[in-house]
């Protein structure tokens, strides 16, 4: 286990973003504007979009955007954006948990708090405890 948290692997800066549309019936139960997450991940150079839906994750680039331009855009459309900064995420196994929009975001940020499962439950992780 590495001595100091300088030693831990960063999380890459994200956007995530909370969109209200569900498009199975089930996921109308979750609070309004809360029912699906996903995220653009940066890498150095560019901006990843990383939207894991029911029956297949869509990763693709989003070149030549910056991240603004990229809140703004998804803000123009509805949804909500966190822009989450770059933490240390230590090396321990993932509580266990269904595979949903959630988790996979929770997984790709580091988070590791078993009570967040939906997405209202992320944002509220993530604006009261997660981010600066």
């Amino acid at each position: 286990m590495p001595a100091d948290d300088s030693e831990l692997p960063e999380s890459p800066p994200a956007l995530v973003v909370f969109a209200g549309r569900a498009e199975l019936a089930w996921l109308r139960l979750l609070k309004r504007g809360f029912r699906h997450c996903f995220a653009a991940l940066h890498d150095g150079r560019s901006w990843i979009l990383y939207d894991p839906l029911s029956h297949a994750t869509d990763v693709r680039a989003l070149p030549g955007v910056s991240g603004d331009e990229l809140a703004t855009w998804f803000r123009q459309r509805g949804h909500t954006v966190v822009a989450v900064p770059p933490r240390p995420v230590r090396r321990q196994p993932a509580p266990w948990a269904p595979f949903t929009c959630v988790e996979a975001l929770k997984r790709v940020l580091g988070v590791r708090a078993r009570r967040v499962w939906t997405p209202w439950r992320l944002y509220r992780h993530l604006v009261e405890d997660f981010c600066p």
